[in-house]
């Protein structure tokens, strides 16, 4: 791990062929759920899918693949009616018009029952297998997020995330490498016990920004990012851009008067002034120390 609290994603003696590590990986610890948001993916979620059916029995005794047809006009939402009429670990959502990537996600979410929540984009830039990056870490953080080593996106795109990125820590003091990154595992029970009400990109700031407040511990870990080989991008439009723009103000507003659910997990200090003032309720960023002894270091700030 360097010095940022990040995981070095190519730990030594470990050589990756294909976006699986040679050594057996590190098995979740319970059942695990993976979210699949889909809006006109027809060329890949068949094969994301397939990909996910051979690779997450590597991982958990007990998993489920939930796809979210989000509206789709092509023939997604015909083509995973199918693969879960074929393989019973295959759940479908559909939403009859598109949502948003968001409100995706959320009804990904509450469909889950998994004790870990995995999130994965369908687009086939990121690898099903890289989740042996993040495996060693799902026992001692409640949330593993990866990050883009090297974005294979458009400079236009590069150029808003790291924008947006520079105004996420400003108003909401979460300091994440990368926080759309659409490659993370979530501790299911605390996921599901939050209220998320962006059905846009904002969903990973909302997440972060409301995980945080519960004392959620993070580990960050490099993944692979590919590009992409089919179908359309719409992060990049500009009517998406606009709408993110006015949820941020929507979130920052609403992050004043927050208050997390009653339940169980910690609790961390509110600022007074909301969010805006970065570090004072950070993420429990710890150090991972030796994954082998699993032992629990003291919480850094994010």
């Amino acid at each position: 791990m360097d010095g940022s609290g990040n995981a070095d994603p190519s730990p030594a003696g470990v050589t990756r062929t294909g976006g699986l590590l040679s050594r057996p990986p590190v098995r979740f610890p319970g059942s695990l759920s993976v979210v699949l948001p889909a809006h006109n993916e027809e060329a890949n979620i068949g094969i994301v899918v397939a990909e996910a059916l051979t690779a997450l029995p590597r991982f958990a005794d007990e998993f489920e693949i939930i796809v979210v047809n989000d509206g789709s006009r092509d023939r997604t939402g015909e083509i995973v009616d199918e693969l879960a009429r074929q393989y019973p670990s295959v759940k479908v959502v559909h939403h009859p018009t598109n949502r948003g990537y968001g409100a995706a996600l959320t009804s990904g979410f509450a469909a889950s029952t998994g004790d870990s929540v995995m999130f994965m984009d369908a687009d086939r830039q990121f690898d099903i297998a890289d989740l042996a990056l993040l495996s060693p870490f799902v026992a001692d953080f409640d949330i593993v997020a990866g990050f883009r080593r090297e974005r294979n996106d458009p400079f236009v795109r590069k150029l808003n995330a790291e924008v947006f990125n520079v105004v996420v820590r400003v108003l909401f003091g979460i300091h994440l490498r990368d926080i759309d990154c659409a490659f993370k595992v979530l501790n299911g029970p605390m996921l599901r016990s939050i209220e998320l009400t962006a059905p846009g990109a904002l969903i990973n700031t909302e997440m972060q920004a409301k995980l945080r407040r519960q004392g959620a511990t993070l580990q960050q870990v490099g993944v692979n990012h590919y590009p992409r080989v089919a179908g359309v991008a719409t992060g990049g439009n500009w009517k998406v851009i606009v709408r993110a723009m006015r949820e941020t103000v929507f979130l920052f507003w609403r992050m004043h008067s927050y208050r997390p659910p009653a339940g169980e997990f910690r609790r961390r200090p509110t600022a007074v002034a909301g969010d805006a003032v970065a570090g004072v309720s950070g993420f429990g960023i710890r150090a991972a120390g030796s994954v082998a002894r699993r032992t629990r270091g003291r919480a850094t700030r994010g």
